[in-house]
Formats: structure tokens, C-alpha cells, sequence
């Protein structure tokens, strides 16, 4: 089974976040939901969702806010969804770092356009490097646009994170990617000391992924720095 594309929607107005919700469900997204910035930062860091919905006018913090803290370790697609019409306004959120802004009321045609279109964007472009569609080595393969890894033709069942661990080291293939940077792109820089849970995540990636895990084929440790996977093959 594919994993679902998660859409974090934070909106103060539960009646408004329960038909974006809704909305999003029935086109076959994962929604998670919060109703105020500190409870939508931690999700943002827990959950690790792969877009954000956010309502600038929450009742703890200004939405910005949450765009700038985001921008210091994520590029997460985010979308304002805002009753705030003023264009310095919407200058601000863009500025601050969201990727587009709506403004209320939308209709869910429009919405789920824009949802795709940042999505889209956002796997064209991976920091500064230009993404594959794809990875393949040996008889591994990862589809990034359907989330999905298969070894020998059979699909590897991942967690979230073990999934989002291997999709990073897989677009850097060839290269070492350094403990701290996974951590960051991971967990971002609120999560505390995360080498441990790293580690538990390799591990597990490790017995579903190589033949003996002791002995890796695919992914590499740089002892003391980071992790490699080897180098794509291409399809």
C-alpha cells in the first residue's frame, strides 16, 4: 500500500478545519489538525507532514511566525489560508516563506489545485538540486512521487520516518549525509538529542532493506560522520 500524502491543517476555527478536513480526506489525503501555532509546531515536528494549511490569525501566535520558524530547517510546501485580503499582508506571509496564499472564502476545486501544484513543486526541488522521479540500485528501487520502495519487485513496508530517512539518502545517493544534517531535515532543530532514535531507524531500515544488515549493500556507514546510500543506477 502507498502511504498517503499528509496535509497538517492548522485553523483556529473548528468548523472551517473540519470541512478542509473532510475535504481532504475524501481526496484520499492523511489529515492532521490543530487549532492553535504551538500545537501545529509540534506536529509539524512530529508528524512531519508533506504540506501545511495555516491560518494566519491563530489565537497564540501570529501565523507568520510559524512560516519563519518552519523556514529554519524545513521547506515543507506551506499555503496560507487566510481572511486577511491586504496585499502587504499577503506580502508578508510570502516573504516570510510561504509557498502560496488563499484567501477566504475558496472553493475546494481551487484549494486542491493549488494543493497539487505545491506538491508538485516541491518534488521538482529538493534544496538547491533538482530531484529524480526515482531511485534504483541493484534491486532496490524508490519511487518518489508514489512513496513507495520496493526490493525484488516486492514492496518494503517503512515507517513515516524510516521512509523519509531512505527518500533523503536516496536523492544524495553517492554522497555522505551527515548525522546532524539528517536529524535537521527530519526532526528540524526543536526535537532535542535525536542520534538514538537515528540509529533505532537505520537498524530497522537495515533488517527490511539488505540482505544482512551487518554486511549493508545499499546503505553505508561513514563511521563518526553520517550515512551514504550507494549510488543510483538509474531505471
Amino acid at each position: 500500500m502507498n502511504q498517503k500524502i499528509s496535509i497538517l491543517v492548522i485553523e483556529d476555527e473548528k468548523s472551517i478545519c473540519d470541512f478542509i478536513s473532510r475535504t481532504l480526506e475524501l481526496n484520499g489525503y492523511k489529515v492532521n489538525a490543530a487549532h492553535n501555532g504551538k500545537d501545529g509546531l509540534a506536529i509539524i515536528t512530529s508528524a512531519l507532514p508533506d504540506l501545511i494549511l495555516l491560518d494566519l490569525g491563530l489565537p497564540d501566535m501570529d501565523g507568520n511566525e510559524i512560516i519563519r520558524l518552519t523556514r529554519q530547517w524545513s521547506g515543507i510546501p506551506i499555503i496560507v489560508i487566510s481572511a486577511r485580503i491586504q496585499e502587504k499582508e499577503k506580502v508578508e506571509a510570502l516573504d516570510s516563506g510561504a509557498d502560496d496564499y488563499i484567501t477566504k472564502p475558496f472553493g475546494t476545486s481551487e484549494l486542491l489545485a493549488r494543493i497539487r501544484t505545491a506538491l508538485r513543486h516541491s518534488r521538482v526541488t529538493t534544496g538547491d538540486s533538482v530531484a529524480a522521479t526515482s531511485y534504483k540500485a541493484k534491486d532496490l528501487v524508490v519511487d518518489f512521487e508514489k512513496r513507495r520502495i520496493t526490493l525484488n519487485g516486492e514492496e518494503v513496508h517503512l515507517t513515516r520516518v524510516e521512509y523519509k530517512i531512505v527518500s533523503i539518502l536516496a536523492q544524495n545517493s553517492g554522497k555522505v549525509i551527515t548525522y546532524d544534517s539528517l536529524i535537521n531535515q527530519i526532526w528540524g532543530p526543536y526535537a532535542g538529542d535525536n542520534n538514538r532514535i537515528l540509529r533505532v531507524n537505520m537498524a530497522n531500515i537495515r533488517r527490511k532493506i539488505e540482505k544482512n544488515p551487518g554486511e549493508p549493500e545499499y546503505i553505508f556507514t561513514e563511521l563518526g560522520v553520517g550515512y551514504r546510500m550507494i549510488e543510483d543506477e538509474g531505471l
